[in-house]
Protein backbone atom coordinates (compact mmCIF):
# COMPACT_ATOMS: atom_id res chain seq x y z
CA UNK A 1 0.00 0.00 0.00
CA UNK A 2 1.10 3.30 -1.16
CA UNK A 3 1.63 5.48 2.18
CA UNK A 4 -0.69 8.80 2.33
CA UNK A 5 0.98 12.45 1.93
CA UNK A 6 0.49 14.32 4.79
CA UNK A 7 -1.98 17.43 4.52
CA UNK A 8 -0.40 20.48 3.87
CA UNK A 9 -1.10 22.97 6.62
CA UNK A 10 -1.54 26.39 6.25
CA UNK A 11 0.21 28.72 8.60
CA UNK A 12 -1.51 29.03 12.02
CA UNK A 13 -4.46 31.53 12.53
CA UNK A 14 -2.86 34.16 15.26
CA UNK A 15 -6.64 35.65 16.66
CA UNK A 16 -4.88 38.44 17.88
CA UNK A 17 -2.91 39.47 14.34
CA UNK A 18 -6.54 39.20 12.45
CA UNK A 19 -8.06 42.07 14.92
CA UNK A 20 -4.39 43.88 14.27
CA UNK A 21 -4.68 43.71 10.41
CA UNK A 22 -8.12 44.77 10.83
CA UNK A 23 -7.67 47.61 12.04
CA UNK A 24 -4.69 48.53 10.10
CA UNK A 25 -6.75 48.09 7.21
CA UNK A 26 -9.26 50.64 8.25
CA UNK A 27 -6.26 53.00 9.39
CA UNK A 28 -4.80 53.00 5.74
CA UNK A 29 -8.23 53.68 4.46
CA UNK A 30 -8.08 56.34 6.73
CA UNK A 31 -4.96 57.91 5.74
CA UNK A 32 -5.88 57.88 2.14
CA UNK A 33 -9.21 59.73 2.84
CA UNK A 34 -6.70 62.47 4.60
CA UNK A 35 -4.52 62.64 1.16
CA UNK A 36 -7.89 63.57 -0.51
CA UNK A 37 -9.10 66.25 2.17
CA UNK A 38 -5.44 67.95 1.72
CA UNK A 39 -5.25 67.54 -1.83
CA UNK A 40 -8.41 67.82 -3.76
CA UNK A 41 -9.62 71.31 -5.14
CA UNK A 42 -13.34 71.50 -5.47
CA UNK A 43 -15.21 72.15 -2.33
CA UNK A 44 -17.40 68.71 -3.07
CA UNK A 45 -14.65 67.24 -2.38
CA UNK A 46 -12.32 68.62 0.64
CA UNK A 47 -15.12 70.90 2.32
CA UNK A 48 -18.13 68.35 1.77
CA UNK A 49 -16.29 64.75 1.73
CA UNK A 50 -17.89 63.34 -0.86
CA UNK A 51 -15.87 60.70 -1.51
CA UNK A 52 -14.52 57.21 -0.25
CA UNK A 53 -11.78 54.89 -0.20
CA UNK A 54 -11.29 51.24 0.25
CA UNK A 55 -9.37 48.62 0.06
CA UNK A 56 -9.45 45.25 -1.55
CA UNK A 57 -8.38 41.80 -2.09
CA UNK A 58 -6.97 40.37 -5.63
CA UNK A 59 -10.40 38.77 -6.28
CA UNK A 60 -12.08 42.23 -5.29
CA UNK A 61 -13.45 41.54 -2.40
CA UNK A 62 -13.27 44.37 0.39
CA UNK A 63 -10.58 44.61 3.42
CA UNK A 64 -12.43 47.58 4.73
CA UNK A 65 -13.47 51.01 3.89
CA UNK A 66 -13.85 54.34 5.26
CA UNK A 67 -17.04 55.31 4.02
CA UNK A 68 -17.44 59.09 4.19
CA UNK A 69 -20.40 58.86 1.97
CA UNK A 70 -21.73 55.09 2.08
CA UNK A 71 -23.56 55.04 -0.58
CA UNK A 72 -20.79 55.45 -2.57
CA UNK A 73 -18.68 53.13 -0.72
CA UNK A 74 -20.77 50.10 -1.25
CA UNK A 75 -20.73 50.67 -5.02
CA UNK A 76 -17.33 49.91 -5.04
CA UNK A 77 -16.42 46.03 -4.17
CA UNK A 78 -19.23 45.03 -7.47
CA UNK A 79 -16.95 47.34 -9.82
CA UNK A 80 -13.49 46.14 -8.23
CA UNK A 81 -14.71 42.06 -9.26
CA UNK A 82 -15.87 43.73 -12.81
CA UNK A 83 -12.73 45.23 -13.65
CA UNK A 84 -10.59 42.00 -12.04
CA UNK A 85 -12.87 39.86 -14.51
CA UNK A 86 -12.93 42.63 -17.50
CA UNK A 87 -9.14 42.65 -17.49
CA UNK A 88 -8.47 39.15 -16.13
CA UNK A 89 -4.44 38.30 -17.16
CA UNK A 90 -4.08 42.21 -18.55
CA UNK A 91 -3.56 43.61 -14.96
CA UNK A 92 -0.18 44.71 -14.22
CA UNK A 93 2.10 46.66 -11.81
CA UNK A 94 1.87 50.67 -12.47
CA UNK A 95 -1.79 50.04 -13.52
CA UNK A 96 -4.30 52.95 -13.00
CA UNK A 97 -7.93 52.19 -13.40
CA UNK A 98 -10.72 54.78 -14.16
CA UNK A 99 -14.20 53.69 -14.07
CA UNK A 100 -17.67 55.45 -13.54
CA UNK A 101 -20.15 53.77 -15.70
CA UNK A 102 -23.46 52.92 -14.12
CA UNK A 103 -24.25 49.82 -16.61
CA UNK A 104 -21.18 48.01 -14.71
CA UNK A 105 -21.51 48.60 -11.68
CA UNK A 106 -21.37 51.88 -10.77
CA UNK A 107 -23.54 54.10 -8.78
CA UNK A 108 -23.99 57.58 -10.37
CA UNK A 109 -21.78 59.20 -13.51
CA UNK A 110 -20.25 61.93 -11.51
CA UNK A 111 -18.84 59.46 -8.85
CA UNK A 112 -15.67 58.69 -10.89
CA UNK A 113 -13.50 56.02 -9.16
CA UNK A 114 -9.81 55.33 -9.66
CA UNK A 115 -8.61 51.28 -8.82
CA UNK A 116 -5.00 50.89 -8.35
CA UNK A 117 -3.73 46.68 -8.30
CA UNK A 118 -1.14 46.34 -5.83
CA UNK A 119 1.68 43.48 -6.50
CA UNK A 120 3.99 42.38 -4.10
CA UNK A 121 6.69 40.04 -6.02
CA UNK A 122 5.29 40.01 -9.23
CA UNK A 123 1.52 38.74 -8.08
CA UNK A 124 -1.79 41.02 -7.39
CA UNK A 125 -2.27 40.75 -4.15
CA UNK A 126 -4.73 43.72 -3.58
CA UNK A 127 -6.24 46.97 -5.10
CA UNK A 128 -6.83 50.12 -3.17
CA UNK A 129 -9.30 52.53 -4.75
CA UNK A 130 -10.99 56.16 -4.48
CA UNK A 131 -14.10 57.50 -5.31
CA UNK A 132 -15.30 60.81 -5.25
CA UNK A 133 -18.19 63.21 -6.32
CA UNK A 134 -16.46 65.31 -9.34
CA UNK A 135 -17.75 68.80 -9.90
CA UNK A 136 -18.65 67.89 -13.58
CA UNK A 137 -18.53 65.21 -15.94
CA UNK A 138 -19.99 65.99 -19.19
CA UNK A 139 -23.27 65.82 -20.72
CA UNK A 140 -26.44 68.04 -21.63
CA UNK A 141 -25.44 70.35 -18.27
CA UNK A 142 -22.88 71.23 -16.11
CA UNK A 143 -22.28 69.80 -12.69
CA UNK A 144 -23.46 66.10 -13.20
CA UNK A 145 -27.18 66.62 -12.82
CA UNK A 146 -29.63 66.88 -15.82
CA UNK A 147 -33.23 66.28 -14.35
CA UNK A 148 -34.54 66.65 -18.07
CA UNK A 149 -32.27 63.84 -18.96
CA UNK A 150 -34.21 61.13 -20.64
CA UNK A 151 -31.14 58.39 -21.67
CA UNK A 152 -27.80 57.82 -19.81
CA UNK A 153 -26.18 59.88 -22.59
CA UNK A 154 -27.80 63.22 -21.96
CA UNK A 155 -26.62 62.75 -18.32
CA UNK A 156 -22.44 62.54 -19.12
CA UNK A 157 -19.55 60.97 -19.84
CA UNK A 158 -19.74 57.08 -19.06
CA UNK A 159 -16.11 55.50 -18.47
CA UNK A 160 -16.12 51.64 -18.66
CA UNK A 161 -12.86 50.05 -17.15
CA UNK A 162 -10.50 51.79 -18.74
CA UNK A 163 -6.41 52.59 -18.12
CA UNK A 164 -4.86 56.17 -17.49
CA UNK A 165 -1.45 54.41 -16.36
CA UNK A 166 -0.50 51.25 -18.34
CA UNK A 167 2.39 49.37 -16.72
CA UNK A 168 3.55 52.97 -15.34
CA UNK A 169 3.52 54.79 -18.31
CA UNK A 170 0.94 57.65 -18.93
CA UNK A 171 -1.33 56.92 -21.35
CA UNK A 172 -2.33 60.57 -22.54
CA UNK A 173 -4.32 59.94 -25.06
CA UNK A 174 -6.46 58.21 -23.27
CA UNK A 175 -6.65 61.15 -20.45
CA UNK A 176 -7.21 64.12 -23.19
CA UNK A 177 -9.97 61.74 -24.61
CA UNK A 178 -11.71 61.39 -21.23
CA UNK A 179 -10.68 65.25 -20.29
CA UNK A 180 -12.03 66.76 -23.34
CA UNK A 181 -15.59 65.59 -22.53
CA UNK A 182 -15.54 66.98 -18.65
CA UNK A 183 -15.93 71.13 -18.45
CA UNK A 184 -13.78 71.76 -15.52
CA UNK A 185 -9.72 71.65 -14.99
CA UNK A 186 -10.42 70.93 -11.57
CA UNK A 187 -11.80 67.82 -12.53
CA UNK A 188 -8.20 66.33 -13.76
CA UNK A 189 -6.68 67.69 -10.87
CA UNK A 190 -9.09 65.97 -8.10
CA UNK A 191 -8.71 62.80 -10.33
CA UNK A 192 -4.67 63.14 -9.59
CA UNK A 193 -5.46 63.56 -5.55
CA UNK A 194 -7.68 60.23 -6.10
CA UNK A 195 -4.61 58.40 -8.23
CA UNK A 196 -1.85 59.73 -4.97
CA UNK A 197 -4.98 58.34 -2.48
CA UNK A 198 -4.64 54.87 -3.81
CA UNK A 199 -0.60 55.09 -3.60
CA UNK A 200 -1.33 55.62 -0.04
CA UNK A 201 -3.37 52.64 -0.02
CA UNK A 202 -0.63 50.64 -2.17
CA UNK A 203 2.33 51.62 0.13
CA UNK A 204 0.37 50.47 3.43
CA UNK A 205 -0.93 47.31 2.15
CA UNK A 206 3.15 46.74 0.87
CA UNK A 207 4.46 47.35 4.71
CA UNK A 208 1.93 45.12 5.98
CA UNK A 209 3.11 42.33 3.53
CA UNK A 210 6.68 42.85 3.90
CA UNK A 211 6.36 42.21 7.60
CA UNK A 212 4.23 39.31 7.40
CA UNK A 213 4.57 37.30 4.43
CA UNK A 214 2.12 37.56 1.55
CA UNK A 215 0.72 33.91 3.08
CA UNK A 216 0.03 34.68 6.84
CA UNK A 217 -1.63 37.96 5.02
CA UNK A 218 -3.88 35.62 2.60
CA UNK A 219 -5.21 33.14 5.69
CA UNK A 220 -5.62 35.45 8.11
CA UNK A 221 -7.81 37.66 5.54
CA UNK A 222 -9.66 34.48 4.84
CA UNK A 223 -10.42 34.16 8.65
CA UNK A 224 -11.55 37.66 8.89
CA UNK A 225 -13.76 37.12 6.26
CA UNK A 226 -15.00 33.86 7.97
CA UNK A 227 -15.38 35.72 11.56
CA UNK A 228 -17.24 38.83 10.10
CA UNK A 229 -20.01 36.46 8.12
CA UNK A 230 -20.56 34.85 11.81
CA UNK A 231 -20.69 38.17 13.59
CA UNK A 232 -23.36 39.13 10.66
CA UNK A 233 -25.04 35.70 11.38
CA UNK A 234 -25.01 36.53 15.09
CA UNK A 235 -26.90 39.60 14.21
CA UNK A 236 -29.74 38.07 11.45
CA UNK A 237 -30.71 35.72 14.35
CA UNK A 238 -31.42 38.43 16.69
CA UNK A 239 -34.09 39.31 14.14
CA UNK A 240 -37.59 37.02 14.86
CA UNK A 241 -38.17 35.13 11.59
CA UNK A 242 -40.74 36.02 9.42
CA UNK A 243 -42.30 37.86 6.51
CA UNK A 244 -42.08 41.99 7.08
CA UNK A 245 -43.24 44.47 3.94
CA UNK A 246 -43.21 47.89 3.84
CA UNK A 247 -43.37 50.61 0.91
CA UNK A 248 -42.68 54.01 0.21
CA UNK A 249 -42.77 56.28 -2.60
CA UNK A 250 -40.50 58.37 -4.70
CA UNK A 251 -42.64 62.03 -6.27
CA UNK A 252 -42.14 63.58 -9.50
CA UNK A 253 -40.24 62.06 -12.10
CA UNK A 254 -39.34 65.81 -13.62
CA UNK A 255 -41.73 65.29 -16.75
CA UNK A 256 -45.08 64.36 -15.13
CA UNK A 257 -46.95 66.66 -12.82
CA UNK A 258 -48.27 64.45 -9.71
CA UNK A 259 -46.16 61.86 -10.71
CA UNK A 260 -44.89 58.96 -8.02
CA UNK A 261 -43.54 55.63 -7.50
CA UNK A 262 -43.85 53.04 -5.37
CA UNK A 263 -41.10 51.05 -3.69
CA UNK A 264 -42.43 47.73 -2.66
CA UNK A 265 -40.22 45.56 -0.28
CA UNK A 266 -40.66 42.07 1.16
CA UNK A 267 -38.19 41.25 3.77
CA UNK A 268 -37.66 37.67 4.56
CA UNK A 269 -35.66 36.22 7.68
CA UNK A 270 -34.63 32.59 8.21
CA UNK A 271 -32.41 31.61 10.74
CA UNK A 272 -29.36 33.59 9.72
CA UNK A 273 -29.85 34.70 6.75
CA UNK A 274 -32.09 37.73 5.45
CA UNK A 275 -33.96 38.31 1.86
CA UNK A 276 -34.94 41.78 0.68
CA UNK A 277 -37.33 41.33 -2.26
CA UNK A 278 -38.30 44.23 -4.40
CA UNK A 279 -40.95 42.41 -6.82
CA UNK A 280 -43.54 44.73 -7.09
CA UNK A 281 -41.89 47.93 -7.46
CA UNK A 282 -42.92 50.17 -10.12
CA UNK A 283 -41.24 49.74 -13.39
CA UNK A 284 -38.37 52.64 -14.44
CA UNK A 285 -39.03 56.22 -15.12
CA UNK A 286 -38.86 58.35 -18.15
CA UNK A 287 -36.61 60.58 -16.51
CA UNK A 288 -33.73 60.13 -14.27
CA UNK A 289 -35.51 59.22 -11.29
CA UNK A 290 -33.90 55.88 -11.53
CA UNK A 291 -31.41 54.05 -9.83
CA UNK A 292 -28.86 51.24 -10.84
CA UNK A 293 -28.38 48.23 -9.00
CA UNK A 294 -25.40 49.23 -7.70
CA UNK A 295 -26.92 52.20 -5.98
CA UNK A 296 -29.45 50.52 -4.51
CA UNK A 297 -27.60 47.55 -3.30
CA UNK A 298 -25.63 50.73 -1.33
CA UNK A 299 -29.10 51.74 -0.28
CA UNK A 300 -29.94 48.29 1.18
CA UNK A 301 -26.40 47.58 2.90
CA UNK A 302 -25.92 51.23 4.60
CA UNK A 303 -29.56 51.18 5.89
CA UNK A 304 -29.27 48.14 7.33
CA UNK A 305 -25.65 48.55 8.99
CA UNK A 306 -28.01 50.90 10.63
CA UNK A 307 -29.79 48.29 13.10
CA UNK A 308 -26.84 45.91 13.38
CA UNK A 309 -23.68 46.15 15.64
CA UNK A 310 -21.74 48.88 14.55
CA UNK A 311 -17.93 47.48 16.09
CA UNK A 312 -18.93 45.10 12.59
CA UNK A 313 -15.68 45.25 10.29
CA UNK A 314 -17.15 46.40 7.14
CA UNK A 315 -15.51 43.91 4.55
CA UNK A 316 -16.96 41.26 2.04
CA UNK A 317 -18.20 38.58 4.72
CA UNK A 318 -20.98 41.11 6.11
CA UNK A 319 -22.94 40.55 2.84
CA UNK A 320 -22.62 36.83 2.58
CA UNK A 321 -25.85 36.38 4.38
CA UNK A 322 -27.76 38.84 2.88
CA UNK A 323 -29.62 37.74 0.18
CA UNK A 324 -31.26 40.75 -2.49
CA UNK A 325 -33.82 40.52 -5.35
CA UNK A 326 -34.17 44.01 -7.51
CA UNK A 327 -36.08 43.07 -10.85
CA UNK A 328 -34.63 44.62 -13.32
CA UNK A 329 -36.09 47.55 -15.35
CA UNK A 330 -37.76 48.65 -12.31
CA UNK A 331 -36.95 51.85 -10.86
CA UNK A 332 -34.24 50.31 -8.64
CA UNK A 333 -32.85 48.58 -11.41
CA UNK A 334 -32.76 50.75 -14.74
CA UNK A 335 -32.41 49.09 -17.62
CA UNK A 336 -30.06 50.11 -20.26
CA UNK A 337 -29.94 52.96 -21.45
CA UNK A 338 -32.30 54.79 -18.73
CA UNK A 339 -31.09 57.41 -16.92
CA UNK A 340 -30.48 57.75 -13.60
CA UNK A 341 -28.02 60.08 -11.92
CA UNK A 342 -30.91 60.94 -9.17
CA UNK A 343 -30.42 57.15 -8.15
CA UNK A 344 -28.16 58.28 -5.25
CA UNK A 345 -30.61 60.51 -3.80
CA UNK A 346 -33.67 57.34 -4.00
CA UNK A 347 -31.68 56.23 -0.99
CA UNK A 348 -33.76 58.44 1.09
CA UNK A 349 -37.28 56.76 0.28
CA UNK A 350 -35.91 53.57 -0.25
CA UNK A 351 -34.51 53.26 3.40
CA UNK A 352 -38.13 54.48 4.37
CA UNK A 353 -39.50 50.98 2.89
CA UNK A 354 -36.99 49.40 5.16
CA UNK A 355 -37.13 50.78 8.23
CA UNK A 356 -41.06 50.64 8.35
CA UNK A 357 -40.80 47.03 7.14
CA UNK A 358 -38.19 46.30 10.20
CA UNK A 359 -39.87 48.45 13.23
CA UNK A 360 -42.08 45.39 13.62
CA UNK A 361 -39.39 43.06 13.90
CA UNK A 362 -36.58 45.87 15.67
CA UNK A 363 -38.51 48.49 17.37
CA UNK A 364 -36.12 49.62 19.00
CA UNK A 365 -33.14 49.84 16.65
CA UNK A 366 -34.84 51.55 13.72
CA UNK A 367 -35.05 55.07 13.33
CA UNK A 368 -37.75 57.11 12.38
CA UNK A 369 -38.07 58.81 9.37
CA UNK A 370 -35.11 61.56 8.11
CA UNK A 371 -35.51 64.44 5.97
CA UNK A 372 -35.15 64.14 2.25
CA UNK A 373 -32.76 65.57 -0.12
CA UNK A 374 -33.31 68.83 -1.80
CA UNK A 375 -30.39 69.80 -3.46
CA UNK A 376 -29.43 72.76 -5.62
CA UNK A 377 -26.73 72.33 -7.64
CA UNK A 378 -25.40 76.14 -8.72
CA UNK A 379 -22.79 76.66 -11.29
CA UNK A 380 -21.52 79.88 -13.51
CA UNK A 381 -18.62 82.56 -14.02
CA UNK A 382 -16.94 83.63 -10.64
CA UNK A 383 -16.60 87.86 -11.67
CA UNK A 384 -13.90 87.98 -9.07
CA UNK A 385 -11.40 84.87 -10.78
CA UNK A 386 -13.39 85.20 -13.98
CA UNK A 387 -13.24 81.66 -14.35
CA UNK A 388 -15.95 79.23 -14.07
CA UNK A 389 -17.41 77.82 -11.01
CA UNK A 390 -19.50 74.94 -9.87
CA UNK A 391 -20.57 73.78 -6.32
CA UNK A 392 -23.57 71.26 -4.42
CA UNK A 393 -25.43 73.13 -1.93
CA UNK A 394 -24.49 70.99 0.90
CA UNK A 395 -24.60 73.14 3.73
CA UNK A 396 -28.38 74.14 2.61
CA UNK A 397 -28.99 70.83 2.07
CA UNK A 398 -29.01 69.20 5.06
CA UNK A 399 -31.96 68.24 7.18
CA UNK A 400 -32.41 66.05 10.20
CA UNK A 401 -32.60 62.46 10.90
CA UNK A 402 -35.27 60.45 12.46
CA UNK A 403 -35.87 59.40 16.07
CA UNK A 404 -34.76 56.26 17.23
CA UNK A 405 -35.56 54.38 20.94
CA UNK A 406 -34.53 56.27 23.80
CA UNK A 407 -32.46 59.35 21.55
CA UNK A 408 -33.51 62.31 19.62
CA UNK A 409 -33.45 62.45 16.11
CA UNK A 410 -29.29 64.60 15.07
CA UNK A 411 -29.82 67.74 13.67
CA UNK A 412 -28.89 68.67 10.41
CA UNK A 413 -26.88 65.69 9.66
CA UNK A 414 -27.99 65.96 6.41
CA UNK A 415 -29.47 62.90 4.06
CA UNK A 416 -29.28 59.24 5.57
CA UNK A 417 -27.50 57.94 1.95
CA UNK A 418 -24.27 59.72 3.41
CA UNK A 419 -25.42 58.96 7.12
CA UNK A 420 -23.82 62.29 8.33
CA UNK A 421 -20.97 61.93 5.69
CA UNK A 422 -21.12 64.85 4.55
CA UNK A 423 -20.03 68.11 6.27
CA UNK A 424 -21.87 71.51 6.11
CA UNK A 425 -19.65 74.08 4.33
CA UNK A 426 -17.65 76.14 6.12
CA UNK A 427 -19.41 80.11 5.56
CA UNK A 428 -16.38 81.85 5.22
CA UNK A 429 -14.91 78.66 2.52
CA UNK A 430 -17.88 78.75 0.88
CA UNK A 431 -17.81 82.37 0.30
CA UNK A 432 -13.58 82.69 -0.53
CA UNK A 433 -14.86 79.48 -3.46
CA UNK A 434 -17.91 80.54 -5.05
CA UNK A 435 -19.39 84.26 -5.90
CA UNK A 436 -22.01 84.45 -2.84
CA UNK A 437 -22.79 86.12 0.35
CA UNK A 438 -24.40 84.27 3.03
CA UNK A 439 -27.12 85.95 5.13
CA UNK A 440 -28.53 83.12 7.17
CA UNK A 441 -27.66 79.51 8.45
CA UNK A 442 -29.20 78.72 11.08
CA UNK A 443 -32.03 75.69 12.85
CA UNK A 444 -35.09 75.93 11.83
CA UNK A 445 -37.44 76.53 15.18
CA UNK A 446 -39.82 73.25 15.59
CA UNK A 447 -39.42 71.79 12.33
CA UNK A 448 -38.75 68.74 13.81
CA UNK A 449 -42.64 67.37 14.66
CA UNK A 450 -43.92 66.49 18.46
CA UNK A 451 -42.86 63.17 20.32
CA UNK A 452 -41.22 60.81 22.90
CA UNK A 453 -37.68 61.00 20.91
CA UNK A 454 -37.92 63.96 19.00
CA UNK A 455 -36.27 64.04 15.02
CA UNK A 456 -33.79 66.25 14.26
CA UNK A 457 -34.20 70.16 13.26
CA UNK A 458 -33.87 71.14 9.93
CA UNK A 459 -31.68 74.28 8.51
CA UNK A 460 -32.62 77.59 7.06
CA UNK A 461 -30.14 78.95 4.37
CA UNK A 462 -30.14 82.40 2.52
CA UNK A 463 -27.35 83.91 0.69
CA UNK A 464 -27.53 86.71 -2.41
CA UNK A 465 -25.66 85.60 -5.95
CA UNK A 466 -22.94 87.41 -7.56
CA UNK A 467 -22.02 84.95 -10.21
CA UNK A 468 -22.62 85.45 -13.51
CA UNK A 469 -24.14 83.48 -16.46
CA UNK A 470 -25.82 81.68 -13.37
CA UNK A 471 -27.21 78.20 -14.29
CA UNK A 472 -29.11 76.10 -10.92
CA UNK A 473 -30.36 72.72 -11.25
CA UNK A 474 -32.72 71.95 -8.56
CA UNK A 475 -33.28 67.49 -7.82
CA UNK A 476 -34.91 66.76 -4.70
CA UNK A 477 -37.99 65.18 -2.79
CA UNK A 478 -39.69 66.25 -0.04
CA UNK A 479 -41.61 68.91 -0.95
CA UNK A 480 -44.80 67.09 -1.05
CA UNK A 481 -46.87 66.44 1.79
CA UNK A 482 -46.74 62.87 1.65
CA UNK A 483 -42.98 62.97 1.43
CA UNK A 484 -42.71 64.43 4.82
CA UNK A 485 -40.10 62.12 7.04
CA UNK A 486 -43.02 59.75 9.05
CA UNK A 487 -43.30 59.14 12.08
CA UNK A 488 -43.30 56.04 14.13
CA UNK A 489 -45.44 54.28 16.96
CA UNK A 490 -47.74 57.79 17.35
CA UNK A 491 -44.67 60.37 16.11
CA UNK A 492 -45.30 63.14 14.49
CA UNK A 493 -44.15 64.16 10.99
CA UNK A 494 -41.03 66.33 10.40
CA UNK A 495 -41.30 69.87 8.06
CA UNK A 496 -41.37 70.14 4.36
CA UNK A 497 -38.35 71.19 2.46
CA UNK A 498 -38.60 74.77 0.48
CA UNK A 499 -36.60 76.50 -1.86
CA UNK A 500 -37.46 79.80 -3.65
CA UNK A 501 -35.20 82.19 -5.76
CA UNK A 502 -36.43 86.14 -5.35
CA UNK A 503 -34.80 88.05 -8.32
CA UNK A 504 -33.37 91.63 -8.26
CA UNK A 505 -36.74 92.72 -9.72
CA UNK A 506 -38.73 90.83 -6.77
CA UNK A 507 -39.98 88.53 -8.84
CA UNK A 508 -40.47 84.97 -6.69
CA UNK A 509 -39.87 81.78 -7.75
CA UNK A 510 -40.40 78.91 -6.47
CA UNK A 511 -38.76 76.08 -8.54
CA UNK A 512 -40.17 72.14 -8.87
CA UNK A 513 -38.17 69.41 -7.31
CA UNK A 514 -36.71 68.52 -10.53
CA UNK A 515 -35.74 71.07 -12.31
CA UNK A 516 -33.06 73.13 -14.55
CA UNK A 517 -32.90 77.08 -14.22
CA UNK A 518 -30.79 79.03 -16.62
CA UNK A 519 -30.15 82.43 -16.58
CA UNK A 520 -30.35 83.51 -12.93
CA UNK A 521 -29.59 86.86 -12.51
CA UNK A 522 -26.72 88.82 -10.34
CA UNK A 523 -28.28 89.68 -6.75
CA UNK A 524 -30.93 86.82 -6.61
CA UNK A 525 -31.66 86.04 -3.19
CA UNK A 526 -31.34 81.74 -2.59
CA UNK A 527 -33.69 81.12 0.35
CA UNK A 528 -34.23 77.14 1.31
CA UNK A 529 -35.35 75.05 4.31
CA UNK A 530 -34.14 71.68 5.14
CA UNK A 531 -37.02 69.83 6.40
CA UNK A 532 -36.75 68.13 10.04
CA UNK A 533 -36.59 64.30 10.96
CA UNK A 534 -39.79 62.38 12.51
CA UNK A 535 -40.20 61.80 15.82
CA UNK A 536 -40.50 57.94 17.80
CA UNK A 537 -42.64 57.25 20.47
CA UNK A 538 -42.38 53.90 22.77
CA UNK A 539 -44.01 50.99 20.82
Amino acid sequence: MKSKKPKMKGPKIDKILVSVLQRRFKSITEEMGLTLLRTTRSPILNEARDFVTGLYDARGRMLEQTEYIPVLAFALQPVCQYIVKYFRDEIFPGDVILHNDVFTCGNQLADIAVFKPIFYKGTLVAWAACKGHQADVGGAVSGGYNPQAREVWQEGLRIPPVKIYEKGQFRKDVWNLIFSNIRYSIVEEDIRAEMGGCVVGERGILSLLNRYGREVFESHIEYLFNSTEKMMRTEIEVIPDGRYQGESYVYYDGFHEGSKFKISLTIQVKGSNIYFDYTGTDPQTEGFVNAPYAASVSAITLTFLMLVNPDMPHNDGMMRPVHIHIPEGTFLNVKFPGASTFGNSITGPHADAILKALSRALPQRVTAGWNRMLAFAISGKDPRKNAPYVDILFNALKGGSGATYGVDGYDHIGLINCAGGILAQDPEMFELTTPHLLLKHEYVTDSAGAGQWRGGLGVETIFKIYGQEVTGVVFGDGVEEAARAFGLFSGKAGSLNKLELTYPDGYLHTPKSKDVIRGIPKGTIFHEIAGGGEDTETH
